[in-house]
């Protein structure tokens, strides 16, 4: 049987996680600068522009490297970046349920969410990288819905460790929830997912190489915007 599978972002909360046992989990996927947080774990996923100096300088026996030849085939088994979502966190959930077919993903330090004074990262002050005027990013909760609707459809359920503010629509769990993982209910709308993904296909916003801001495609900020509302009007509470 399936293991959840734990996703480590740079916020500050990230910090929660770090003594979480490792034995609950399938696997440990660290985004960016958050390989820093535990040693035990098993991906490193990063965008192609992430200084190499920034990330881990060795591996360890299992530990493996994600890079954009195996995170942008995986998004474009799901439709494409353009319709996920072009931040880590949605990134590294499309490649992790398309590598690992996770019970459940559990995201920890991903957020979104980014206070005007103070640390805004596990590490101290950073780029605000889901905040950033960009076409796949305009609805946050929107993007987040999506990948909990696809992992749905895969019998995974999306969790968030935290229970603070969020951009994520994921339900929060704490240490204490992680036995309890495997009999997390799982409510999708079939028939409704089915239409919106019909929706996207017939759109064909769709850039096999990731690189949305080199294409020439005329893609339409409000019918993506419309999609967004979609998806959201999807999620079952």
């Amino acid at each position: 049987m399936t293991k959840p599978v734990l996703i480590l972002g740079s916020a500050p909360s990230v910090c929660a996680v770090q003594s979480w046992p490792k034995s609950q989990f399938s696997a440990i996927v660290a985004i960016n600068n958050a390989w820093q947080i535990r040693e035990d774990w098993d991906y490193h996923i990063a965008p192609d522009d992430f200084p190499a100096a920034r990330g881990p300088q060795s591996l360890r026996a299992g530990q493996q490297r994600v890079t954009s030849a195996e995170y942008v085939p995986a998004n474009n088994a799901y439709g494409g970046i353009l319709y996920a979502g072009g931040t880590m966190a949605f990134t590294a959930g499309y490649w992790a349920l398309a590598a690992l077919a996770p019970s459940a993903l559990v995201f920890a330090g991903c957020d979104m969410v980014y206070p005007k004074g103070g640390s805004t990262h596990f590490y101290g002050t950073g780029t605000a990288d889901p905040l950033r005027d960009d076409i796949t990013l305009r609805n946050l909760e929107a993007k987040s819905a999506r990948l909990l609707l696809h992992a749905a459809e895969q019998n995974c359920a999306c969790l968030r460790a935290s229970t603070g503010e969020s951009r994520l629509v994921f339900p929060s769990l704490t240490e204490a929830d992680l036995p309890r993982l495997r009999s997390v209910k799982i409510v999708s709308n079939t028939a409704q997912f089915a239409e919106i993904k019909a929706q996207e296909k017939a759109l064909d916003y769709v850039v096999p190489s990731g690189r949305y801001w080199a294409s020439r495609k005329n893609i339409s900020p409000a019918r993506l915007d419309a999609l967004d509302e979609a998806w959201l009007g999807a999620v079952v509470t």
